[in-house]
């Protein structure tokens, strides 16, 4: 690789076109995968065990967080969960890109948080290319169960998204959304 020439990593992560099979972006997966499946084999009365494998899988995590089994995740060092979270049962998190969940969220069973992105065309598809888009989550959401939150979606703090919601855009602060694609109903006092 000559000095101008990045990584499939450093293109993946710069929401850049990138072999998804590429060796080393292959090896992280493995090694993340083997980390989930430990930790999803843990005792759950093994806080410290928990906490520990999470450490190390998670890119961060904030104290007083609890993250339930089993999670999936594709690399874990690309998502970061905020101080006192709750993570309900079967959260798959496709952190190709960054995914950033804040404080005090709450995200209910069976969430999906998507970044990866396909080329419609059926040639590039073939040949393996892939981008990836981060995803944010604010301060204090509320994500109800099957929830699936697509690539480069923002949800802004203290908002609900209701259980079933397809989130395909951009959510503002404070308001309530639930559909396929997901819309505001209303907006949320205090």
């Amino acid at each position: 690789m000559t000095g101008t020439e990045r990584s499939m990593r450093e293109r993946m992560l710069a929401g850049e076109q990138y072999i998804a099979d590429d060796p080393d972006l292959h090896a992280a997966a493995i090694a993340a995968q083997r980390l989930a499946h430990e930790l999803n084999a843990t005792d759950p009365g093994d806080a410290a065990g928990r906490r520990a494998l999470l450490e190390r899988l998670l890119g961060g995590i904030g104290e007083e967080t609890e993250i339930r089994s089993p999670l999936f995740v594709d690399y874990g060092a690309h998502t970061t969960v905020g101080a006192r979270t709750f993570v309900n049962y079967g959260l798959m998190c496709l952190d190709v890109a960054r995914v950033t969940i804040g404080d005090d969220v709450q995200i209910g069973p069976n969430v999906q948080l998507l970044t990866p992105t396909h080329p419609v065309e059926p040639e590039p598809r073939r040949q393996k290319w892939e981008a990836a888009e981060p995803i944010t989550i604010g301060d204090n959401v509320w994500l109800g169960g099957g929830v699936i939150v697509c690539p480069g979606v923002t949800i802004g703090a203290n908002t609900v998204v209701g259980a079933g919601s397809v989130v395909t855009r951009d959510l503002p602060e404070g308001v309530v959304a639930v559909g396929n694609p997901a819309r505001v109903v209303r907006t949320v006092e205090g």
